[in-house]
């Protein structure tokens, strides 16, 4: 996914800052600690469909 799509996106509850995490491409947000798929190259920025992160995920880098 390119850099600059995901500088534009915010979460849909917060309106926070994006993190991409490296293993799956998933969109991470730390305030609601929420992580949105990514599907064929398409963020799916639902919140029906984000995973909650788990405490033990490590957070990604700033």
């Amino acid at each position: 996914m390119d850099s600059q799509l995901i500088d534009v996106l915010v979460c849909p509850l917060c309106k926070g800052k994006l993190f991409k995490r490296p293993q799956d491409g998933a969109l991470l947000c730390k305030a609601d600690k929420l992580a949105f798929p990514v599907r064929e190259s398409i963020p799916v920025m639902l919140v029906e469909q984000a995973q909650p992160l788990d405490e033990e995920t490590p957070s990604p880098a700033k």
